[in-house]
């Protein structure tokens, strides 16, 4: 049993959004509950839009010198950093036992946060992942289509038996690929009211983190990248150049089919990073004898010794008492 945690402070606030304007939709006639009386709904008016929800839990005392915001991927909510699959302790529970105030989000239309009419206001159709998707393309494992029949990578560190995995893509959420400049905004608002702060984001999450240190170098004191999915703005990499960074890969990334191409891309990024006098550390954890990590790293069973590794990295950048 772990001990337990003293905390001066927890809660949770939506943040951020605008309003937007629909017309000329027709009203209908709706039945909310079985056996209820019709109701006529006009669609038509203004909308708050473009919320992001986030819960923070604040030590007592506080060891971390700024807060750690934990940011998720695709198709995910904040619920990622903090239980894993299996039941084990995710990383908002290590973060916060070190002694960081931590705050896990649900990014915009994801988890938590408010929704808006689809695909009136922002266009696009939600993109939800059926239950084999991610067992190949996180690399879990590979082979006949069904994660049922396929094989677990040989060493492979994500729980993936039957009950784990399920448990996991019980956690999937719809993604759209129309709402970054929201989901931006709201990351934006989030920073300002509660920065500076160090922004941990894992995949898709980088994206928002590379663009929103971008937008306020003064509001991240240091970024913390698993796995990005993909860049900031090249035209932007000076705005950079006083947050100090740390990219985290895990295993099985030469064999597969897009990761390499994406790693890539991120190492060229920091590398133009550093020639603008930047500070960037690159992790690959095989290359520390740490093995078997598919991308979810905050969920393999090795999580807590990946942690450890970040947890020595913020208190080297003096961003840990």
């Amino acid at each position: 049993m772990a001990a337990p945690v003293s905390l001066a402070d927890w809660g949770s606030f939506h943040v951020g959004g605008r309003e937007v304007t629909i017309a000329d939709q027709p009203a209908r006639e709706v039945l909310f509950t079985p056996g209820g009386v019709p109701a006529k709904v006009d669609p038509n008016g203004t909308y708050l839009i473009g919320a992001l929800y986030a819960h923070y839990m604040i030590p007592d005392p506080p060891r971390g010198r700024a807060p750690l915001l934990m940011w998720h991927g695709g198709g995910l909510s904040g619920v990622c950093w903090e239980t894993t699959p299996d039941g084990r302790e995710g990383w908002q529970h290590y973060f916060l036992r070190q002694g960081w105030p931590v705050y896990v989000s649900d990014a915009v239309e994801r988890g938590r946060s408010g929704w808006s009419l689809i695909p009136e206001v922002t266009g696009g159709t939600a993109l939800t992942l059926p239950i084999d998707n991610p067992f190949e393309r996180f690399r879990i494992g590979a082979g006949a289509g069904s994660y049922r029949r396929s094989e677990v990578l040989p060493g492979n560190q994500f729980p993936a038996d039957d009950a784990s995995y399920r448990n996991f893509m019980r956690q999937i959420v719809p993604r759209f690929t129309t709402t970054d400049e929201l989901t931006l905004d709201a990351y934006d608002a989030l920073l300002q009211r509660v920065g500076p702060a160090v922004v941990m984001a894992h995949s898709q999450g980088g994206f928002f983190a590379w663009n929103a240190a971008q937008r306020r170098p003064d509001a991240v004191r240091a970024l913390v990248l698993v796995e990005p999915a993909s860049i900031g703005d090249p035209a932007q990499i000076v705005n950079l150049r006083d947050i100090p960074v740390l990219m985290i890969y895990g295993d099985y990334i030469k064999e597969d089919a897009r990761w390499p191409d994406i790693r890539a891309r991120g190492v060229a990024f920091a590398e133009s990073l550093r020639a603008t006098g930047g500070y960037v550390d690159i992790i690959d954890l095989p290359e520390h004898g740490i093995t078997g990590n598919s991308h979810m790293i905050m969920m393999d069973r090795n999580s807590d010794q990946v942690a450890a590794l970040v947890q020595q990295w913020l208190a080297k950048r003096g961003l840990w008492a």
